[in-house]
């Protein structure tokens, strides 16, 4: 028998109300994202993506895997890898969070359709996996390392924590599911049964959502128990090492996030969650000091993570090669969860800097303008263009340099829908301790409708924040209706623009921008972030980058693109000129000052230093200086093939 809490709020992540955390998320149904970046892309997301993946799971047969699997046929016919499961699953609780945020009514049908095909596969026990346990193939749990079937389970869970949040109960179908396949779980690997981890972690940040959706303890402690068995060689010995499951180190001995990126973050996640609901500080702020060292020493500008193409893993301290960078779309999205969470828990604006460079820079740049092809890896830069892939070409996962239209492994399609469609319910926040205080912390277009607490009960409050971010910088807060009690209202300062942040003409000083006391409706205050375009320099530390700048503006990562050069220029012979400043152009495009810095053809890749350097080839005349037009990261590749480029080499005096 399951206990269901009545549905609090729209979100991914929602705290218990005894946690350790010191935010709550608004609800989707609270906050809505009312036009520019974010907006478009949810609409694209709706329209594209969406179908898209719908269509394409379909036409390779991973839907299909399950008409198989119930049927008894599904030996030598599985379709897709051994976790195609989970991809499934990740489709449907986008469909599941776009339900809650429009009541689309196809979308519902489809869930319903693929939800009683899922049934029929699910045995007795509530085991659940069309790759394994059926006549002809592998019995179940008989490869923790590579089998994935907890992370499926962990994504099924999730689908059917997504329906509990957008209002559906114990009879809905993804739930009845994945609530008998969790219970397996329990019963299977409880601390009186079966001591094992899975190879990818997924179900432990899975199991304490379900936890905080129903109230059901045993899906806490299980989580913990699997938190707890990880780091001591469970799953053997691998090519990459143990550290690439997250299986050399205890969580709490470990100091920073190595091997698998996805695996490493999402286990950062279950963690931190588990941490909050069973008030454990001290693994709490273990685990936020991976985090924030990872942050400091394994990330890349655009927040991406994963330096490694082999292992698709954390490299070592400052190991952060662009033309290599493997900056794997998912990996990003985990961070952004880690981030979220570390939000939620300890209220430091840091962590919203982090999900918006990330959101910007890398969820944004995997999808194309359609939504209908996606990048997998993200490097920062390429050397030669890539070839575009046809849109029905299935593509290796980090084998195009183009945006493909779908992957063998498709994990960051389905994690783009899911992100994307649940952004409204992580994007706003109030205070545990003083619900009348709101934190905005997405700097986008919305609409905020929410009620506070007051002497005479409840009070509805709803304001709307007007801008064109990250176009410009101007932010206009403006209250519609106001209770007669004073509230606060915080809109995020990000950390690049501290000191040229103004709020109704006032330097704004710190992390937010507050608007409080006894507010009226109709009234207005603007915010002004000074978005003037920066050169960013790496670390020394950082020797793959070393000489080089990038060009940043508001929460936008730039970079150079060959269709943008004069003909016969290549990305290669390009330098910055010394103490060349970015600046914004007559037709808005950001230019840096460049030259030409060509060199004659050699025998051996390396000369005295100082020779040809600044100067046309053969001359020892400075060559022209030029504007080069820089283009945000997240567009590039939108107008064919083309080289690439983020960090900039500038050229010797």
């Amino acid at each position: 028998m399951h206990t269901q809490i009545a549905p609090a709020a729209k979100a991914q992540v929602l705290p218990s109300p005894g946690s350790v955390h010191v935010l709550n998320p608004l609800s989707m149904d609270e906050v809505t994202l009312t036009s520019g970046f974010w907006r478009e892309r949810q609409e694209v997301n709706a329209s594209g993506t969406l179908p898209h993946s719908l269509a394409w799971e379909e036409r390779i047969g991973w839907i299909d895997n399950f008409v198989r699997a119930a049927a008894g046929d599904i030996a030598g016919h599985h379709a897709g890898l051994w976790f195609a499961d989970s991809d499934v699953y990740k489709l449907i609780e986008a469909m599941a969070w776009e339900v809650g945020r429009t009541g689309d009514a196809a979308l519902e049908a489809q869930i319903q359709r693929l939800g009683a095909l899922i049934e029929t596969v699910q045995d007795e026990d509530g085991y659940l996996n069309t790759r394994y346990d059926k006549p002809g193939v592998e019995d179940r749990y008989t490869d923790f390392a590579m089998g994935h079937e907890l992370y499926c389970t962990g994504h099924l869970i999730q689908a059917a924590v997504a329906r509990l949040r957008t209002g559906f109960g114990s009879d809905d179908v993804i739930v009845r599911i994945a609530l008998r396949n969790a219970d397996h779980v329990c019963q299977t690997f409880g601390p009186d049964d079966q001591v094992a981890v899975g190879g990818h972690p997924e179900v432990e940040v899975a199991l304490v959502e379900l936890y905080r959706a129903t109230g059901e303890r045993r899906y806490l402690d299980q989580a913990q128990l699997f938190l707890d068995r990880r780091g001591h060689g469970l799953l053997g010995d691998w090519e990459f090492g143990r550290e690439y499951f997250q299986d050399a180190t205890p969580i709490r001995e470990e100091t920073v996030a190595r091997g698998h990126a996805v695996r490493a973050l999402y286990l950062m996640a279950g963690a931190i969650d588990a941490a909050m609901e069973r008030g454990d500080t001290e693994l709490l702020e273990i685990v936020r000091a991976q985090y924030d060292r990872t942050l400091a020493r394994r990330t890349y500008i655009t927040g991406g993570m994963g330096s490694r193409h082999e292992g698709e893993a954390f490299g070592e301290d400052f190991e952060l090669p662009a033309d290599r960078s493997y900056c794997e779309t998912c990996a990003g999205i985990a961070s952004v969860m880690v981030a979220w969470r570390l939000l939620l828990a300890t209220g430091e604006t840091s962590y919203a800097d982090v999900i918006e460079r990330t959101l910007y820079n890398v969820v944004a740049t995997s999808p194309s303008a359609e939504g209908c092809s996606f990048f997998y890896a993200n490097p920062l830069q390429v050397r030669v263009p890539g070839q575009e892939s046809t849109p029905n070409e299935l593509s290796m996962r980090s084998g195009s340099s183009l945006r493909a239209a779908w992957f063998e492994v498709s994990c960051c399609p389905t994690n783009i829908a899911r992100t994307l469609a649940s952004l409204g319910g992580a994007s706003v926040t109030r205070s545990t301790q003083d619900p009348a205080s709101l934190f905005i912390h997405l700097l986008s277009a919305m609409q905020i409708r929410t009620q506070v607490p007051t002497d005479d009960g409840e009070q509805e409050l709803v304001v709307s924040l007007e801008t064109d971010y990250p176009v410009s910088g101007r932010l206009t807060l403006r209250v519609e209706q106001a209770p007669s009690c004073p509230v606060s209202v915080s809109v995020r300062v990000p950390a690049w623009t501290w000191s040229g942040a103004r709020l109704d003409g006032a330097e704004v000083s710190g992390g937010y921008a507050v608007v409080s006391g006894v507010l009226s409706a109709g009234e207005t205050h603007v915010l002004e972030l000074d978005m003037s375009p920066r050169l960013t320099v790496p670390d020394p530390r950082i020797d793959a980058v070393r000489g080089c700048v990038a060009v940043e503006r508001g929460p936008l990562v730039l970079c150079a693109e060959s269709v943008d050069l004069p003909e016969g220029m290549s990305l290669d012979e390009i330098a910055l000129v010394p103490g060349a400043a970015p600046a914004i152009a007559d037709d808005g495009a950001v230019v840096v000052p460049a030259r030409r810095v060509p060199e004659a053809a050699r025998r051996w890749p390396y000369s005295e230093a100082g020779s040809h350097q600044g100067c046309e080839e053969g001359g020892d005349q400075p060559a022209e200086v030029f504007d080069l037009p820089l283009i945000p990261y997240y567009s590039w590749a939108n107008r064919g093939p083309a080289t690439m480029r983020v960090w900039l080499p500038r050229a010797e005096a």
